[in-house]
Protein backbone atom coordinates (compact mmCIF):
# COMPACT_ATOMS: atom_id res chain seq x y z
CA UNK A 1 0.00 0.00 0.00
CA UNK A 2 2.85 2.36 0.88
CA UNK A 3 4.48 1.73 -2.48
CA UNK A 4 1.21 2.48 -4.27
CA UNK A 5 0.86 5.77 -2.40
CA UNK A 6 4.42 6.70 -3.32
CA UNK A 7 3.71 6.04 -7.01
CA UNK A 8 0.55 8.15 -6.88
CA UNK A 9 2.43 10.93 -5.12
CA UNK A 10 5.17 10.93 -7.75
CA UNK A 11 2.58 11.05 -10.56
CA UNK A 12 0.87 14.04 -8.97
CA UNK A 13 4.22 15.83 -8.58
CA UNK A 14 5.11 15.16 -12.23
CA UNK A 15 1.76 16.48 -13.46
CA UNK A 16 2.10 19.63 -11.37
CA UNK A 17 5.62 20.20 -12.69
CA UNK A 18 4.46 19.65 -16.26
CA UNK A 19 1.88 22.42 -15.84
CA UNK A 20 4.09 24.92 -14.03
CA UNK A 21 7.53 24.50 -15.62
CA UNK A 22 7.66 25.39 -19.33
CA UNK A 23 9.06 22.67 -21.51
CA UNK A 24 9.39 20.03 -18.80
CA UNK A 25 6.02 18.34 -19.13
CA UNK A 26 4.82 14.86 -19.67
CA UNK A 27 2.71 16.18 -22.51
CA UNK A 28 5.57 17.49 -24.68
CA UNK A 29 5.67 21.26 -24.97
CA UNK A 30 8.87 22.84 -26.21
CA UNK A 31 10.82 19.69 -25.39
CA UNK A 32 9.56 18.14 -28.62
CA UNK A 33 12.15 20.08 -30.65
CA UNK A 34 15.46 21.65 -29.74
CA UNK A 35 16.59 25.13 -30.77
CA UNK A 36 18.87 23.79 -33.56
CA UNK A 37 16.00 21.62 -34.87
CA UNK A 38 13.61 24.58 -34.98
CA UNK A 39 16.26 26.74 -36.64
CA UNK A 40 16.92 24.06 -39.26
CA UNK A 41 13.20 23.56 -39.86
CA UNK A 42 12.63 27.28 -40.22
CA UNK A 43 15.50 27.68 -42.67
CA UNK A 44 14.35 24.73 -44.76
CA UNK A 45 10.86 26.18 -45.03
CA UNK A 46 12.25 29.63 -45.80
CA UNK A 47 14.50 28.35 -48.58
CA UNK A 48 11.60 26.38 -50.05
CA UNK A 49 9.35 29.44 -50.09
CA UNK A 50 7.12 28.24 -47.25
CA UNK A 51 7.46 31.56 -45.51
CA UNK A 52 4.41 31.25 -43.28
CA UNK A 53 5.63 27.92 -41.91
CA UNK A 54 9.11 29.30 -41.43
CA UNK A 55 7.67 32.15 -39.33
CA UNK A 56 5.90 29.60 -37.14
CA UNK A 57 9.14 27.70 -36.48
CA UNK A 58 11.12 30.85 -35.79
CA UNK A 59 8.44 32.24 -33.48
CA UNK A 60 8.56 29.01 -31.47
CA UNK A 61 12.34 29.25 -31.34
CA UNK A 62 12.13 32.82 -30.01
CA UNK A 63 9.49 31.95 -27.42
CA UNK A 64 10.96 28.66 -26.20
CA UNK A 65 14.67 29.47 -26.36
CA UNK A 66 15.00 33.29 -26.01
CA UNK A 67 18.61 33.03 -24.82
CA UNK A 68 19.72 30.58 -27.48
CA UNK A 69 22.32 31.67 -30.02
CA UNK A 70 19.68 30.80 -32.65
CA UNK A 71 17.21 33.38 -31.31
CA UNK A 72 18.91 36.24 -33.17
CA UNK A 73 18.72 34.26 -36.41
CA UNK A 74 15.02 33.67 -35.76
CA UNK A 75 14.37 37.40 -35.24
CA UNK A 76 16.05 38.28 -38.52
CA UNK A 77 14.45 35.52 -40.59
CA UNK A 78 10.97 36.40 -39.31
CA UNK A 79 11.50 39.87 -40.77
CA UNK A 80 12.84 38.39 -44.03
CA UNK A 81 9.85 36.05 -44.30
CA UNK A 82 7.40 38.92 -43.89
CA UNK A 83 9.28 40.82 -46.58
CA UNK A 84 9.06 37.86 -48.96
CA UNK A 85 5.32 37.65 -48.25
CA UNK A 86 5.07 41.36 -49.17
CA UNK A 87 3.87 42.09 -45.65
CA UNK A 88 5.99 45.21 -45.55
CA UNK A 89 4.60 46.85 -42.42
CA UNK A 90 5.16 43.65 -40.42
CA UNK A 91 8.65 43.34 -41.91
CA UNK A 92 9.53 46.94 -41.00
CA UNK A 93 8.37 46.34 -37.43
CA UNK A 94 10.48 43.16 -37.17
CA UNK A 95 13.59 44.75 -38.70
CA UNK A 96 13.31 47.82 -36.47
CA UNK A 97 12.85 45.61 -33.42
CA UNK A 98 16.01 43.70 -34.40
CA UNK A 99 17.95 46.96 -34.79
CA UNK A 100 16.76 48.23 -31.40
CA UNK A 101 17.65 44.98 -29.64
CA UNK A 102 21.00 44.42 -31.39
CA UNK A 103 22.35 47.84 -32.47
CA UNK A 104 25.92 46.55 -32.80
CA UNK A 105 25.15 43.35 -34.66
CA UNK A 106 27.04 42.82 -37.91
CA UNK A 107 23.72 42.43 -39.75
CA UNK A 108 22.59 46.02 -39.04
CA UNK A 109 23.61 47.42 -42.49
CA UNK A 110 21.55 44.66 -44.09
CA UNK A 111 18.64 45.40 -41.74
CA UNK A 112 18.63 49.13 -42.55
CA UNK A 113 18.83 48.34 -46.27
CA UNK A 114 15.87 46.00 -45.95
CA UNK A 115 13.82 48.62 -44.10
CA UNK A 116 14.51 50.95 -47.01
CA UNK A 117 13.43 48.26 -49.46
CA UNK A 118 10.17 47.75 -47.58
CA UNK A 119 9.33 51.40 -48.14
CA UNK A 120 10.72 51.28 -51.67
CA UNK A 121 8.45 48.38 -52.64
CA UNK A 122 5.43 50.46 -51.60
CA UNK A 123 6.22 53.40 -53.90
CA UNK A 124 3.19 54.07 -56.04
CA UNK A 125 2.82 55.91 -59.35
CA UNK A 126 3.99 59.56 -59.51
CA UNK A 127 0.41 60.83 -59.35
CA UNK A 128 -0.09 59.22 -55.92
CA UNK A 129 1.20 60.03 -52.44
CA UNK A 130 5.02 59.86 -52.29
CA UNK A 131 5.42 59.19 -48.56
CA UNK A 132 6.94 55.77 -49.23
CA UNK A 133 9.49 57.23 -51.64
CA UNK A 134 10.51 59.86 -49.09
CA UNK A 135 10.83 57.27 -46.30
CA UNK A 136 12.80 54.92 -48.53
CA UNK A 137 15.19 57.70 -49.52
CA UNK A 138 15.64 58.79 -45.88
CA UNK A 139 16.39 55.21 -44.83
CA UNK A 140 18.94 54.66 -47.60
CA UNK A 141 20.59 57.97 -46.71
CA UNK A 142 20.82 56.82 -43.09
CA UNK A 143 22.54 53.66 -44.31
CA UNK A 144 25.03 55.70 -46.33
CA UNK A 145 25.77 57.94 -43.36
CA UNK A 146 26.21 55.14 -40.83
CA UNK A 147 27.99 52.61 -43.05
CA UNK A 148 29.60 54.46 -45.98
CA UNK A 149 31.84 51.53 -46.97
CA UNK A 150 29.35 48.70 -46.63
CA UNK A 151 28.29 46.67 -49.67
CA UNK A 152 24.61 47.35 -48.94
CA UNK A 153 25.35 51.07 -49.16
CA UNK A 154 26.12 50.66 -52.86
CA UNK A 155 22.72 49.06 -53.39
CA UNK A 156 21.12 51.81 -51.31
CA UNK A 157 22.63 54.51 -53.54
CA UNK A 158 21.18 52.82 -56.62
CA UNK A 159 17.76 52.72 -55.01
CA UNK A 160 17.94 56.41 -54.08
CA UNK A 161 18.15 57.28 -57.79
CA UNK A 162 14.89 55.43 -58.40
CA UNK A 163 13.30 57.17 -55.41
CA UNK A 164 14.41 60.53 -56.80
CA UNK A 165 12.91 59.72 -60.18
CA UNK A 166 9.54 58.96 -58.63
CA UNK A 167 9.68 62.13 -56.52
CA UNK A 168 10.77 64.25 -59.50
CA UNK A 169 7.98 62.91 -61.69
CA UNK A 170 5.48 63.67 -58.93
CA UNK A 171 6.67 67.29 -58.70
CA UNK A 172 6.72 67.57 -62.50
CA UNK A 173 3.16 66.23 -62.64
CA UNK A 174 1.97 68.91 -60.22
CA UNK A 175 3.71 71.53 -62.35
CA UNK A 176 2.03 70.20 -65.47
CA UNK A 177 -1.35 70.33 -63.77
CA UNK A 178 -0.78 73.98 -62.81
CA UNK A 179 0.43 74.81 -66.31
CA UNK A 180 -2.62 73.29 -67.99
CA UNK A 181 -4.84 75.30 -65.68
CA UNK A 182 -2.88 78.49 -66.46
CA UNK A 183 -1.43 78.86 -62.97
CA UNK A 184 1.94 79.71 -64.43
CA UNK A 185 3.66 80.93 -61.25
CA UNK A 186 2.86 77.74 -59.40
CA UNK A 187 3.89 75.66 -62.41
CA UNK A 188 7.16 77.57 -62.77
CA UNK A 189 8.04 76.95 -59.11
CA UNK A 190 7.48 73.19 -59.51
CA UNK A 191 9.53 72.91 -62.71
CA UNK A 192 12.38 74.82 -61.08
CA UNK A 193 12.19 72.46 -58.11
CA UNK A 194 12.71 69.54 -60.49
CA UNK A 195 15.85 71.21 -61.85
CA UNK A 196 17.30 72.10 -58.44
CA UNK A 197 16.37 69.00 -56.42
CA UNK A 198 16.41 66.21 -59.03
CA UNK A 199 18.85 67.18 -61.80
CA UNK A 200 19.92 63.71 -62.90
CA UNK A 201 16.80 61.57 -63.19
CA UNK A 202 15.97 61.94 -66.87
CA UNK A 203 13.37 64.73 -66.91
CA UNK A 204 15.73 67.71 -66.75
CA UNK A 205 15.16 68.73 -70.38
CA UNK A 206 11.36 68.53 -70.15
CA UNK A 207 11.43 70.70 -67.04
CA UNK A 208 13.61 73.29 -68.83
CA UNK A 209 11.17 73.39 -71.75
CA UNK A 210 8.23 74.04 -69.45
CA UNK A 211 10.18 76.67 -67.52
CA UNK A 212 10.67 78.56 -70.79
CA UNK A 213 6.99 78.15 -71.69
CA UNK A 214 5.88 79.37 -68.24
CA UNK A 215 8.12 82.44 -68.50
CA UNK A 216 6.72 83.28 -71.93
CA UNK A 217 3.13 82.91 -70.66
CA UNK A 218 3.84 85.04 -67.59
CA UNK A 219 5.42 87.74 -69.77
CA UNK A 220 2.44 87.74 -72.12
CA UNK A 221 0.01 87.98 -69.22
CA UNK A 222 1.97 90.91 -67.77
CA UNK A 223 1.93 92.73 -71.09
CA UNK A 224 -1.86 92.25 -71.35
CA UNK A 225 -2.30 93.53 -67.80
CA UNK A 226 -0.11 96.60 -68.45
CA UNK A 227 -2.12 97.65 -71.49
Amino acid sequence: MNNLLKVKYLLVVCIILSLTLPGCGLFGTKGEKSAPELASEGMDDFKSGRYRKSIESFEKLKDWYPFSKYAILAELKIADAHYCLKEYEEAIFAYEEFENLHPNNEAIPYVIYRIGLCYFEQISTPDRDQTSANKAKATFNRLIKQFPQNRYTIKGKESIKRCDKSLAEAVFGIGLHYYKNKHYKGALARFKEVISSYPDVGIHQRALQYIAMCEVSLKENKELTDK
